[in-house]
């Protein structure tokens, strides 16, 4: 019986997690829910946000099933993304009938991105511009870029290894969706190599030597920006898309749009021995409580933590089952143009497993 960890968030993100956990159990899994004390409870309980308890429950268990956190569970998502060195964040961004679109016609869209999870500007190194003076850098106007102060900066970072782990997730998820008859088998490279020479410049060059070892595979590197107009004007073309960790996580968020919006986007966060799942979107403070906020997203990663643990027909059940909930259109949330609850769209997707 696996054991998952449960971390529910703050503000509206419990009221999406727990009917989750519901249609996961109604599937019949056997999933052992284990819910440590993380948070403002656990401050409250054991005086830390994220005591030794929760992270050894973290490490027993065989996953991690997360909301989404505005701060007191950040300790524990920081944990579950550097601590177990979750370093492939992958976003799917697929089209149902009946959801959200501005495209006239969304059929089609099925891509997915892959976002580095671990460093480029995400290490958070930041300081004054004064730090710098010993490094003798100077502004590409010639002069120290010392002289410019006040200012601050921060620090990219690519390494080798840990693009070489994205890419070749990527690659493999790539040839995954070849053996599930999806068509094209396609990896896209998205840098700003022209300016970045020496960082992005290194991620392009990393991505297309581990290319090699995949030759059923095609690949093409275009320039982000480029890559951003090719998500809008033909998301249709792409099948899966890899990118550094700030790149990946705005062009995740925008492509959401094209297929119902943030509300509709899952991820799960994969590491060599480690995986945890949430939802693409935030807390959404603005609506918490008031019991519309849309469960999609977060049943979505559920479906891929079910699939994650081995359980892959269950995962399409509920996959499925969400579809047909949005195909008929009659039990869906206000951001998808319905007035259903959360909880309404919920049982409509359990009535329909």
């Amino acid at each position: 019986m696996p054991a998952v960890v449960v971390i529910e968030g703050e503000d509206a993100a419990p009221e999406v997690v727990r009917p989750a956990v519901r249609l996961v159990d109604a599937l019949g899994t056997g999933i052992e829910w284990v819910r440590p004390p993380v948070g403002a409870a656990a401050t409250e309980s054991h005086g830390s946000l994220f005591p030794d308890e929760a992270r050894a429950a973290i490490d027993a268990a065989d996953a991690t099933f997360f909301g989404s956190t505005s701060g007191p569970s950040a300790p524990a998502l920081f944990y579950l993304r550097w601590g177990k060195k979750t370093f492939a964040n992958v976003r799917p961004i697929r089209w149902m009938p009946g959801a959200r679109t501005p495209f006239a016609d969304a059929s089609g869209i099925d891509f997915v991105i892959v976002r580095e999870n671990l460093e480029d500007l995400y290490l958070g190194l930041e300081g004054d511009l004064t730090d710098l003076a010993p490094l003798g850098f100077r502004h590409r106007d010639g002069t120290p870029v010392v002289d410019h102060a006040p200012g601050r900066y921060a620090v990219k970072v690519i390494t080798e290894a840990a693009t070489r782990d994205v890419v070749t997730a990527a690659f493999e998820l790539a040839r995954r969706r070849t053996a599930a008859a999806r068509g094209r088998s396609l990896v896209t490279v998205g840098t700003k190599h022209n300016m970045l020479r020496r960082s992005d410049g290194y991620f392009r060059e990393v991505a297309l030597d581990v290319a090699r070892a995949y030759p059923d595979i095609e690949v093409e590197s275009y320039i982000v920006d480029d890559l951003a107009r090719r998500i809008v004007a033909d998301p249709k073309a792409l099948d899966v898309v890899v990118l550094p960790n700030l790149y990946g996580d705005i062009l995740s968020d925008a492509a959401a749009g094209l297929v119902g919006g943030l509300g509709v986007a899952p991820s799960g966060c994969y590491g060599h021995d480690y995986a945890y799942f949430e939802p693409s979107h935030g807390t959404a403070p603005d609506i918490a409580g008031k019991g519309v906020i849309n469960p999609t997203a977060q049943i979505l990663s559920a479906a891929m933590l079910v699939e994650h643990l081995g359980f892959v027909d269950e995962a399409r059940r509920l996959e499925r089952a969400v579809e047909r909930v949005y195909a008929e259109g009659t039990h869906l949330t206000p951001d998808q143009g319905g007035s259903a609850s959360t909880e309404e769209m919920a049982d409509a997707i359990g009535a329909r497993l």
